[in-house]
């Protein structure tokens, strides 16, 4: 009877470990790796290390990378350019981007994968700076994966939106091609630099390389060109999308909303409602805004109670925000108050700012006073809430209040910026 071989066997189990990892199924893929490594004996390569790196990183086991980690080290295979890069991957995942950064120091000889898997890291970690720092120091050429990762990281900094956009054309000069993970990460510093033009360089772009039909791209689209207040263009990419999933609907929604046309974000509302497309936070948070704009307090309320009873989704510190700020804007103060009492997430600054600035609006001295406890708990070094509290005072004629705030920051070390004045 012809017993099949060891290197067949591991081909065939390898293949198994593989499609786990690949389907997100990442502890069947650590039990197999155990029982190929504790039971059967196997000579396993790069590629099975490699492929359970990837799980480890998923769900975070420390433990595992490290002892893999001295197994590879032992076995040489540290040399290999995927381990290496899965190894550095696992570490910052599951450890601390310092740890990453230490072992990737210690590899001698790294390729574009391996530094690019550095520079990634630092991004997620927003720690762009240092991942700028390292990109400059680049012992072989940047590629197409090393630039998106720096875009992306600079288009979600603050002030970062210029850069990216520099970045993008760097990448361009070096005749590097851009893919739809670039145009993704870019268009975030578009909407940042309101680019109206740039925007229409990455569709123009993206119809010449066959990339605009894929549905992220249209809706990020939809989303550039809200933000830089062309609803016309942005409907006009909604329209000739085909996928028009949640994203999709959300974006043109948000669209409409920003641009303060907010009964006909709420028709684009029941529009996705008729073609049976779910909504989800992010949508609510569109549907939110769009009421806040246009003061219908009410129609909030409605939307807010359908969102958790209907579609039973979860409100966040952001719609109820919203929900906070469109009863503030109506007047309706203490409804506002009582929704920030019993809300069951943390109470943001948004929420506090927005009470505090409806208070000084329609005279409301003691909810006033309440708002800013709430802001200088939340933002102690934020002057501008202070400000906003001292006018409120000096507004009803309560001067002595408004010099306690006054005090009260100097002795809390609160400095005021360029932009505010005692001037109430």
């Amino acid at each position: 009877m012809h017993r099949p071989s060891s290197s067949s066997c591991l081909i065939s189990i390898t293949k198994v470990l593989t499609s786990y990892v690949s389907r997100g199924w990442h502890d069947r893929a650590l039990a197999l790796f155990h029982h190929m490594h504790s039971s059967l004996a196997l000579t396993l390569d790069p590629f099975v290390f490699s492929s359970v790196l990837k799980s480890c990183a998923a769900i975070s086991r420390p433990q595992l990378g490290a002892s893999i980690h001295a197994h590879v080290v032992k076995s040489a295979i540290l040399s290999n350019h995927f381990v290496a890069c899965c190894l550095v991957n696992a570490y910052g995942k599951c450890v601390s981007v310092s740890a990453a950064r230490h072992l990737f120091d210690e590899i001698t000889h790294r390729n574009a994968f391996v530094w690019n898997t550095m520079i990634s890291l630092y991004c997620h970690a927003n720690r762009v700076d240092d991942a700028l720092r390292l990109f400059e120091v680049m012992d072989v050429a940047a590629d197409v994966s090393t630039f998106n990762s720096i875009i992306a990281g600079l288009s979600s900094s603050d002030e970062g939106s210029s850069k990216a956009i520099m970045f993008y054309w760097r990448l361009r000069e070096l005749g590097l091609k851009p893919d739809l993970i670039t145009l993704l990460a870019l268009l975030p510093a578009c909407e940042g630099m309101a680019a109206l033009s740039l925007v229409k360089e990455i569709q123009g772009y993206g119809i010449r390389n066959h990339i605009d039909p894929h549905h992220q791209l249209r809706s990020g689209l939809v989303e550039a060109y809200g933000q830089c207040g062309c609803l016309g263009y942005a409907s006009a990419v909604f329209d000739n999308t085909k996928e028009r999933d949640v994203v999709a609907w959300s974006s043109l929604i948000s669209a409409y909303a920003l641009n303060g046309e907010a009964r006909a974000a709420l028709e684009i509302f029941g529009q996705m409602e008729q073609a049976s497309v779910q909504p989800d936070g992010i949508t609510f948070l569109g549907v939110l805004k769009a009421c806040s704009h246009a003061g219908l307090a009410n129609e909030a309320l409605g939307y807010f109670a359908r969102m958790q009873k209907f579609y039973g989704l979860e409100a966040s510190s952001d719609h109820y925000s919203c929900l906070v700020d469109v009863l503030s804007r109506s007047g309706r103060l203490h409804d506002a108050h009582e929704i920030l009492k019993d809300m069951p997430v943390k109470v943001t600054a948004k929420a506090w700012g927005a009470l505090l600035g409806a208070c000084r609006t329609y005279g409301e001295v003691e909810l006033g006073e309440i708002a800013g406890k709430g802001l200088s708990e939340v933002e102690p070094s934020n002057c501008a809430n202070y400000v906003l509290l001292a006018r409120i005072y000096s507004s009803m004629g309560r001067y002595e209040e408004a010099q306690r705030i006054r005090r009260e920051m100097k002795e809390k070390g609160v400095k005021v910026d360029s932009g505010s004045s005692w001037v109430v």
